[in-house]
């Protein structure tokens, strides 16, 4: 135990010392999607501005890159084009890799309401049985991994049967051509024989979609979750251009963004390819600019990208990463591979964990620092729709807990003593609006943004001055990056397929009682909905494996095995086993894969060969083994 002052001045004093003898690439930090803008802001500017080190990220590596990726390399944005209410004004929209009822509840009824009220027909390409296909006029069950030929697919009907939007191709897209060259041979044919979806049903995908007036399109993490979750978002905006279903009220792409404030982080920089705003970090002007704000001496900042968290983790050792910041963050529940993840937690020389309780990973930490949670503090979130909402302290910090931008503040003018650069990035803040206003100056998304004007009702980005409304739906006129662009595709199939020692797909994911690596949720009542990890399984893969549903099984990939109990349940196609990655005492990454996509650098969640075999009972995780790590 120790004061907050004694605390700090050794977290200055180890991080000084490390980055005076190894340089910026020791230094790394992971920043949080549960935090604030004004968090997320500071976290990355002390990385970059204090250690000059562009190793910052969170969780959209593991959840939305390749989202962002293939966006940015279509349309030059990277957020929702639409916002979620919108869907009552669609008269057809797709659902993909979206659990929405229980992923997003809220934005779930309004699709149910859009369906039985204002009539629009919905399409579901999932390969589980969720509540939405109860809504669906079409469900199409492909095999996990497969999307690229389904879409793909669909865009060879539409091609075909000229079911394209050819004035808005021709005044606001390009690389047209090439593109539907590349999709000849996805032909329906073809697109069954790799994902298992009839042909009849992609063909009545494509015309349901290409014959709607409004169509959108709406996806979660069973897009990019893959080594080419690039292809697959492409495969989606691709479909988007052809029919001109975009820049238009009740249109769109939307990627449904999986924690409150994915967006936000992502916007305020904790990212090590951008600036805040999506500036590059490699772009001479975009450096300069941030040099200027940070007031930091030109050529100061890092010109090169830094690593994402997957990289950060392999790049533990002598040599590379010596010291990692976590804020919010818990890569021991999170990251791909656990085994490897806690061989190099171990490696690290110091770790500082900054968050409200010590879970899985601020067990390794060398000093923990607590956080107050979002009721305790101000501040601002970014949420799945653009919209930046106010956040209010509703009750007084427990304990001796302090809000993280203050935190932050503290460390950054002691790390800038001790470095003989007093005040150099301009550290004084009084309030986190202060330092939304600075973050306001740098991204011109975000330059009306205050927080005056966030009293009564959110603004949705961009917001270009203090009078300009927000922006409701984006590329009314044009995309960011001029014309939208057509990406030729190519079927790329997973990086581990089933074979004979592991026969079944294993797939991951949330469920409605708890919340990502369960750090929160399973220290409230919470635990007690749904409380212990199951696998869903198909009853006819259950049978033929002679399990019966509730029996204790062992589920075993090339990486590592868990115990837990058995759903059989019609939910899961045959083939396919689903496991809520919630449980630290059956952790669903300690089977996942941590190949990556080669563009987005996001693991690859949705798609590991495992085997399932009987378990003995004794072999569960005790109840009391949950109940250790206390209530909040």
């Amino acid at each position: 135990e120790a004061s907050w002052d004694e605390a700090l001045d050794l977290v200055a004093d180890r991080m000084v010392e490390i980055f005076r003898r190894d340089g910026p690439r020791a230094m790394a930090a992971y920043s949080c999607a549960k935090a604030t803008n004004e968090d997320n802001y500071l976290l990355q500017k002390l990385v970059r501005s204090l250690f000059r080190s562009n190793n910052i990220d969170h969780c959209t590596r593991l959840c939305h890159a390749a989202s962002v990726v293939a966006l940015q390399m279509a349309v030059g944005s990277s957020a929702m084009s639409n916002a979620a209410a919108e869907v009552i004004h669609n008269d057809v929209f797709i659902v993909t890799g979206s659990n929405v009822t229980e992923n997003h509840p809220i934005i779930a009824l309004q699709m149910k309401a859009a369906v039985e009220k204002y009539g629009a027909k919905l399409i579901v390409v999932d390969p589980r049985r969720i509540e939405m296909v109860n809504y669906a006029t079409l469900w199409l069950a492909q095999k996990p991994g497969t999307d690229v030929p389904v879409f793909s697919a669909m865009a060879h009907v539409l091609l075909k049967e000229g079911l394209i939007d050819r004035d808005f191709i021709a005044a606001r897209t390009e690389n047209f051509d090439e593109f539907a060259a590349s999709m000849e041979k996805f032909t329906p044919e073809y697109a069954e024989s790799i994902s298992g979806v009839d042909k009849d049903l992609i063909i009545q995908a494509a015309r349901l979609y290409g014959s709607a007036k409004n169509a959108a399109i709406y996806w979660a993490l069973g897009i990019p979750e893959h080594t080419h979750g690039t292809a697959n978002a492409l495969s989606l905006i691709n479909l988007a251009l052809m029919t001109g279903n975009i820049g238009r009220k009740g249109t769109g792409l939307n990627p449904l963004r999986g924690q409150n404030n994915v967006q936000g982080a992502s916007d305020s920089g904790a990212m090590p390819w951008h600036y805040p705003g999506y500036q590059r970090v490699d772009n001479e002007d975009a450096a300069l600019k941030f040099e200027a704000g940070w007031n930091i001496e030109p050529g100061g900042l890092e010109r090169n990208p830094g690593l994402t968290t997957t990289e950060i983790m392999s790049a533990v050792g002598p040599g590379g990463v010596r010291s990692l910041y976590i804020m919010g963050e818990n890569p021991m529940m999170s990251e791909p591979n656990l085994n490897h993840t806690r061989h190099k937690m171990e490696e690290l020389e110091f770790l500082v964990a900054q968050d409200l309780f010590i879970n899985e990973s601020g067990a390794f930490a060398d000093v923990f620092l607590p956080a107050t949670s979002w009721a305790e503090k101000d501040g601002t979130f970014t949420n799945t729709d653009r919209r930046v909402q106010r956040v209010r302290q509703a009750i007084s910090p427990r304990g001796s807990a302090r809000p993280d931008w203050v935190i932050l503040t503290d460390l950054a003018r002691r790390i800038e003593a001790r470095l003989g650069r007093p005040n150099s990035a301009f550290w004084d803040y009084k309030h986190p609006s202060e330092v939304l206003e600075e973050m306001g100056r740098l991204v011109p998304d975000y330059a009306g943004i205050r927080y005056e004007r966030l009293e009564r009702e959110g603004l949705q980005t961009p917001v270009v001055d203090t009078e300009h409304p927000g922006t409701p739906f984006l590329f009314s006129e044009r995309f960011p990056r001029g014309k939208g662009k057509f990406h030729p595709l190519e079927y790329t199939p997973s990086a581990e397929m089933p074979d004979e020692d592991y026969p079944l797909i294993l797939t991951t994911g949330r469920v409605l009682e708890h919340w990502h690596g369960g750090s929160i949720t399973r220290h409230s009542w919470m635990d007690d909905l749904f409380p212990e990890a199951l696998v869903e399984i198909n009853p006819a893969d259950a049978a033929r494996l002679g399990i019966a549903h509730g029996q204790a099984v062992r589920v075993t990939s090339r990486r590592g095995s868990v115990v837990l109990r058995a759903n059989a349940t019609t939910k899961a196609v045959s083939g396919v086993v689903f496991i809520p990655f919630h449980f630290h005492e059956a952790a669903a990454n300690l089977l996942t894969n941590d190949a990556l996509d080669p563009q987005a650098k996001i693991p690859e969640y949705k798609v590991s060969a495992v085997r399932i075999t009987p378990a003995r009972e004794e072999e569960l995780a005790k109840p009391e083994a949950r109940q250790k790590r206390g209530r909040y």
